[in-house]
């Protein structure tokens, strides 16, 4: 199923309890976007979790719901609550006692791209960036929220991992076991978003396919970590981060010479996740 706002694959036959989505992997940038910005196209796209829908692409066929969103983060980022509108970008009464991500130009418009580069001079309507929010925020956590609901419905508990990348410069003065740069980040904003057997199991999937892995620092969940991550009530969300260099060409946005191989690895901790889930769900319903 696809839309304006996203592209959705189900598994085929009847959809199981796990939800992987890419919020930030759009990339279909809007002509009139792209006008208005003072800055090219690739400059853009340096915000961009690039790829990483391609990352869980084996999800469906192994009895996961993906969804991934069509537009670019730098037009609207779906991982921010719809009210974090930043007076800087958007035609609006100034207020008092930003939060940090409001205050670095990250709100639901996005000021800025990577390293606080300004998109666009001036600001925009504030009907255009209700427009924003309504061709393809909503649209994208209605259907966020119909899945977690269709999975919890039929199996007393849903499970939604929220797959971003970051920046290999992000890491620095962060160390895994062995004293390296970890290589990937797992966040339940310290145990609240879900059971701690669902850490436990995703910590283990990767590592058992040789990932470096770090739990919580430096990202712990953002907004849809948050909003998802209802463990009492059966809703439990993960949020993976991946470094970005295992996979790509940073400066340039291209995939590395290797990308399959890596996908193919990455394919068999999707396959741990989705197997140790099914298993720890059937032990649970017991």
């Amino acid at each position: 199923m696809t839309s304006s706002a996203f592209k959705l694959t189900r598994p085929t036959g009847t959809p199981g309890h796990i939800v992987f989505s890419s919020p930030h992997s759009g990339d279909e940038y809007p002509a009139q976007f792209l006008r208005d910005s003072q800055l090219d196209a690739h400059t853009l796209r340096s915000s961009e979790d690039a790829f990483v829908d391609r990352l869980f692409a084996s999800a469906p066929g192994l009895g996961a719901t993906l969804i991934s969103s069509r537009i670019p983060r730098a037009y609207v980022d779906l991982n921010r609550e719809e009210t974090e509108l930043d007076p800087s970008v958007v035609e609006m009464e100034r207020r008092s006692g930003l939060n940090p991500r409001l205050a670095a130009g990250l709100g639901v418009i996005p000021r800025v791209v990577a390293e606080g580069r300004v998109i666009r001079p001036g600001k925009i309507t504030r009907k255009a960036a209700e427009n924003r929010i309504a061709q393809f925020y909503r649209p994208y956590h209605a259907e966020l929220e119909a899945l977690m609901t269709e999975a919890h419905t039929r199996f007393g508990e849903a499970v939604l991992y929220d797959c971003h990348s970051m920046p290999r410069d992000a890491l620095r003065g962060h160390t895994a076991r062995g004293g390296k740069l970890p290589e990937i980040v797992l966040g339940d904003r310290f145990g609240s978003s879900c059971a701690p057997r669902i850490m436990a199991q995703a910590l283990s999937a990767f590592e058992a396919e040789g990932f470096r892995v770090v739990c919580n620092a430096p990202f712990a969940g953002g907004y849809i970590t948050q909003a998802y991550g209802r463990p009492e009530k059966g809703w439990h969300c993960l949020q993976i981060e991946i470094d970005r260099s295992l996979y790509m060409d940073e400066a340039a946005i291209r995939p590395r010479g290797d990308f399959e191989a890596f996908r193919v690895r990455l394919d068999a901790v999707v396959e741990r996740l989705i197997v140790a889930k099914s298993a720890g769900f059937s032990v649970a319903a017991e």
